[in-house]
């Protein structure tokens, strides 16, 4: 259910602490596509991270959190949808999009619990 509203917001622009339902940032879209799941995530990357269970790249599974940053520093995350593709709200001035995960300073995956 996550992974698909994120897929539903894609094409609404960035804003930042947005979340929904016109706009949103990067945690602002993946607190509320878990929330659509029934899971209650603050609106911070870093926070989302604190949170989450650490989970090794290769065996990342679609709704899992993608971080970017350092562990004391994240800076960004997205949602994971499989094939090494995430849907994010990239920044100012770009609309939520489907991207790499390996385009960033990829941290690593975290699981909501």
């Amino acid at each position: 259910m996550a992974v698909a509203f994120a897929e539903s917001q894609i094409g609404k622009p960035y804003k930042w602490a947005g979340a929904g339902p016109a706009s949103y940032d990067c945690s602002g879209l993946t607190m509320v596509a878990w929330g659509k799941a029934g899971v209650a995530l603050p609106h911070s990357a870093q926070d989302q991270y604190d949170l989450t269970a650490r989970v090794p790249i290769g065996n990342l599974q679609p709704g899992d959190l993608i971080f970017f940053g350092t562990p004391k520093d994240v800076y960004h995350v997205g949602i994971y949808i499989g094939g090494g593709d995430m849907v994010d709200a990239p920044e100012t001035g770009q609309d939520v999009k489907v991207q790499s995960i390996f385009e960033l300073q990829l941290l690593g995956g975290g699981r909501v619990r």
